[in-house]
């Protein structure tokens, strides 16, 4: 995934500025930055769920949502479409799921409308997936009916059933009680383990510390720093990263 000169505002207030990034296949990057910062509407970019005032994003070399015109970009009329060929997976802070729709539902319904998947084939996969993240006893279980946390899961199943290159996590804990994030973070954990590229935005600084290859620090719509997730986390070089840290250490006494 590449960003090169991503820039959005709204009205007078900036919300990025010249955003270069580029995450590498495998790669694990965590965001963080405080509230205001850009970065969830960076993650929404990505995904062309938020359009861009400039600049340009590429997964695997392909813009998503949009197509080159007379040397500039133009969004596309298949956006959904564009979408799923993208193969972009997100994970958002509430989840998200169909309320009508039970768990194993939930995760094979992009498969079946959008993929165009048999239902069978589709529904195996929902139950691979439940397995992989500790839900398979709950494949019938309608969202009302699981804690925050096992939604959560869900909705990373739901996400993994597009066979994703790419997976953006947009604080994927903040809205849990901080019993039940232990468990979120443990799926997280495998997905890093096994490979998945991904970009999270979080607030877990821990986490990211010990599964993230690379931390961006964001601030006022602009990356601050970067570098390996330990060397950022423990000797920030930049202030406002300190400030940052610090602030947060406090609030996790």
């Amino acid at each position: 995934m590449v960003c090169r000169n991503v820039q959005k505002a709204y009205g007078a207030r900036d919300v990025l500025v010249s955003i270069d990034l580029e995450v590498s296949r495998g790669e694990v990057v965590a965001i963080l930055g405080p509230s205001g910062s850009g970065k969830s509407t960076l993650l929404r970019m990505i995904n062309h769920l938020e359009s861009m005032d400039a600049g340009e994003i590429t997964v695997d070399g392909r813009h998503v949502g949009y197509r080159k015109v007379h040397g500039g970009l133009r969004p596309t009329r298949r956006l959904s479409a564009a979408r799923a060929e993208a193969r972009v997976g997100m994970v958002f802070q509430h989840f998200n799921l169909f309320n009508h729709l039970s768990a194993l539902q939930n995760i094979a319904e992009a498969p079946i409308r959008v993929f165009g998947k048999p239902k069978a084939e589709a529904e195996a996969t929902a139950r691979r997936l439940l397995g992989l993240v500790g839900l398979s006893h709950h494949a019938d279980t309608l969202p009302h009916r699981l804690s925050g946390g096992q939604q959560q899961r869900v909705a990373i199943a739901r996400a993994l059933a597009t066979s994703p290159r790419l997976m953006l996590f947009d604080e994927p804990t903040s809205a849990l009680d901080p019993e039940l994030v232990g468990d979120v973070l443990a799926v997280m954990r495998r997905l890093a383990e096994a490979g998945m590229t991904m970009l999270i935005v979080t607030h877990e600084i821990r986490f990211a510390r010990e599964v993230a290859d690379r931390v961006v620090f964001m601030d006022e719509g602009v990356i601050v720093e970067q570098g390996p997730a330990r060397e950022v986390i423990d000797t920030p070089k930049k202030e406002r990263t300190i400030r940052f840290l610090r602030q947060v250490a406090r609030e996790d006494v």
